[in-house]
């Protein structure tokens, strides 16, 4: 019997998750010799570390009705245990150098390894919170175009934004406060390029969100495509939702509007969920009429070179979150021909936004979270 990639993927992952963190007990066991509050010590570290396990599941059987402190305490715990790795790896490192130099083994004297321990925690913590301050405060991040093709009253302003990951985490607050940053910018268009869900719908529903997406004034309307996440589960009620609320969602559909052509791409997920492959680029293009400008819609910024052919004049992607946290961004610069920011390849504009929510925890650290102001402005043809 063939065992389906969603069992081997949570296998490796939960195999990650509990080796990992049974690296991070031993490791912390002198602070869990501490009299009186030793095995309090050990109680909360088991809890925190079942958290985001033990939270998803029920959330996920429950329809998101259970508390949410087990999923964001669990999920802020992802981010400790990367830089509690990182830290307690570089002690490691540095006591070896110390013994082998100066004849110094600090893990002999068992209050000074308590102490260091405290220290690492504490920098972590610190660490976290930057991290967290940096993921609630998103920018507005701007950068103007031009083109030869009409515009409708010679500009278009677009207001972009991606990974918004609504859910448990990030809800109806952080969502009002997009929806106030997009009418700010007073845009023609907004376009959302996927994972505007975290994973399950029911917080998003039972929170009543979809009501601030209608609150977003753009003349010409919103536009959006799936990203993975909304094919993690249910991806067709998200879509319903989504239209529900005035946002139009185009899966390999091509729309019209503004002199614009946005074509909008099912994300690479789809071949897995739907059990067929998304449509080609070219196919998708291929009867477009080219003299209007052409604006491609893909979550994942694989493949750049399809946009470039296809003749399209810019592409916006997100994905990446550029890592979100140090320094899974050099990860991303390795897999991805551009993990954040601006390019332009042959005649085509590109933009990979590292997008405006987190996955997991609330941290973000080598990038701010962001909306993009795009401004298309028009320049009269180069004479022959």
């Amino acid at each position: 019997m063939k065992i389906p990639p969603i069992v081997i993927f949570l296998s490796i992952v939960l195999g990650i998750y509990t080796l990992v963190n049974l690296y991070l007990f031993y490791q912390t066991r002198p602070a869990f010799g501490l009299p009186s509050i030793g095995t309090a010590l050990k109680f909360i570290f088991w809890f925190i570390v079942l958290s985001y396990p033990l939270g998803r599941t029920f959330e996920a059987f429950t329809g998101g009705q259970i508390p949410t402190l087990h999923v964001k305490l669990g999920s802020i715990w992802l981010a400790f245990m990367l830089y509690l790795t990182l830290l307690f790896l570089l002690f490691q490192l540095t006591t070896t150098l110390a013994t082998w130099l100066f004849k110094i083994d600090i893990k002999n004297s068992l209050e000074l390894h308590r102490l260091v321990v405290g220290i690492i925690y504490s920098a972590a913590l610190t660490i976290i919170l930057t991290g967290f301050l940096n993921a609630i405060n998103p920018k507005v991040n701007h950068f103007e175009i031009s083109t030869t093709k009409p515009l409708p009253d010679g500009s278009l302003t677009i207001v972009m934004a991606s990974d918004i990951h609504l859910g448990t985490i990030i809800g109806k607050n952080d969502l009002a406060k997009l929806v106030e940053k997009i009418n700010s910018q007073n845009p023609d268009i907004v376009l959302l390029v996927g994972d505007i869900f975290d994973e399950d719908i029911a917080p998003v529903v039972n929170g009543k969100m979809g009501d601030l997406f209608e609150q977003i004034k753009a003349k010409y309307g919103v536009y959006a495509v799936t990203g993975n996440h909304e094919f993690f589960s249910n991806h067709q009620a998200k879509i319903e939702y989504l239209q529900k609320h005035g946002v139009n969602v185009l899966n390999d559909t091509i729309v019209s509007v503004a002199n614009l052509n946005i074509v909008g791409r099912y994300d690479r997920q789809s071949n897995y969920a739907l059990g067929q492959n998304r449509k080609a680029l070219s196919e998708l293009t291929q009867n477009l009429d080219k003299s209007r400008f052409t604006i491609v819609l893909d979550h994942q910024p694989f493949n750049l070179n399809e946009s470039v052919e296809a003749g399209a004049d810019l592409q916006l992607s997100g994905h990446t979150h550029h890592g979100q946290m140090w320094p899974f961004n050099y990860i991303t610069q390795a897999v991805y021909e551009v993990s954040m920011g601006y390019k332009k390849k042959g005649e085509t504009h590109i933009y990979v936004s590292p997008g405006y929510g987190t996955w997991g925890p609330r941290v973000r650290l080598g990038n701010r979270p962001e909306i993009v102001v795009i401004r298309i402005k028009d320049k009269e043809p180069v004479p022959h």
